[in-house]
């Protein structure tokens, strides 16, 4: 096959989606463990920074294993933003606090993906080339940005859920929940595989979606 021929060949659709899933992966992961790092900086941890964690440099952040499954089942992970809860006046909240920014960070980040979306219909409504392909870059973000903020929401170690439910509990039942950690993505992946994740979190990214579209259309 020649040159011409073979560039014939290629699906360039198939292409475009597949690049535009993978930046829209990596730039959520990206700003959900930055703001890890600068919430437990905030809270006098410089344990991100001095690590040079607090980066929005994604190879800094990425698990190359996590980033296949994210992009293969929408269920994956970025290398933990390391934390040392001895900086914190008050450990058990400093950890809430810290383990909340990544959620938050990634509903901020869907809600100017959405915001933007508007401007471009508003604005550039028959957009072409680079400004179609920032569009579309916005619809796969905010949908992937929601779904890993509501995700990571679940009380079930070591997601961030579980460090905000810990805020709320006595030390003995906050420490014996974090002594399963180890085993909670063992359960996390049981829970996906069964579909029971997937099912819960889908209809939570539909319904936010939806609130950001009516709020900004």
């Amino acid at each position: 096959m020649d040159l011409g021929g073979l560039i014939q060949s290629i699906d360039w659709d198939f292409l475009e989606s597949t690049l535009t899933r993978v930046l829209a992966v990596l730039l959520c992961l990206t700003v959900h463990e930055t703001c890890h790092g600068l919430a437990a900086y905030a809270l006098g941890d410089p344990t991100a920074r001095d690590r040079h964690r607090l980066s929005l440099n994604p190879f800094r952040h990425i698990d190359w294993l996590g980033l296949v499954m994210m992009l293969a089942v929408g269920f994956g992970w970025a290398k933990p933003v390391p934390v040392d809860p001895r900086y914190f006046k008050r450990p058990k909240q400093g950890m809430a606090l810290t383990a909340l920014a990544g959620p938050v960070s990634n509903l901020l980040l869907a809600l100017l993906a959405v915001f933007l979306s508007r401007e471009i219909y508003l604005h550039a409504p028959y957009s072409r080339g680079g400004a179609l392909a920032f569009e579309f870059l916005l619809y796969t973000l905010a949908p992937l940005s929601i779904g890993l903020g509501l995700f990571n929401l679940l009380p079930i170690p070591p997601l961030d859920g579980s460090k905000v439910l810990g805020a709320f509990l006595p030390d003995r039942a906050y420490f014996g929940l974090m002594r399963y950690e180890r085993y909670g993505m063992f359960l996390l992946l049981a829970l996906s595989w069964f579909g029971v994740t997937g099912d819960l979190i889908s209809g939570a990214i539909l319904g936010v979606y939806r609130f950001l579209f009516e709020l900004f259309f």
